[in-house]
């Protein structure tokens, strides 16, 4: 079963596929480690409920921000967008 480490008070509710491990990086932002060690990009969360979309976010260091990949409806879908967009 994959790990999930978080302190956030919303943490992903879906379960994570491939090993991947979330480290919280604010509120409702994980950084997406895979398990090589290797760092896949970041979760974010938006909304509550059955209202909340999971953002698969990747840094671009020419732009110094993050880019959403896309948005998805578990947080399991988001993880493997950035463990197969590489």
């Amino acid at each position: 079963m994959p790990a999930l480490r978080t302190t956030s008070p919303l943490p992903p509710r879906d379960p994570l596929v491939n090993g991947a491990t979330l480290v919280a990086a604010s509120e409702n932002l994980w950084r997406v480690i895979g398990p090589s060690g290797r760092i896949l990009g970041h979760l974010g969360a938006r909304g509550d409920g059955t209202a909340r979309r999971y953002l698969a976010l990747r840094y671009q260091p020419a732009q110094r921000r993050l880019r959403e990949l896309g948005s998805f409806w578990n947080a399991a879908d988001a993880v493997d967008c950035l463990r197969w967009s590489r």
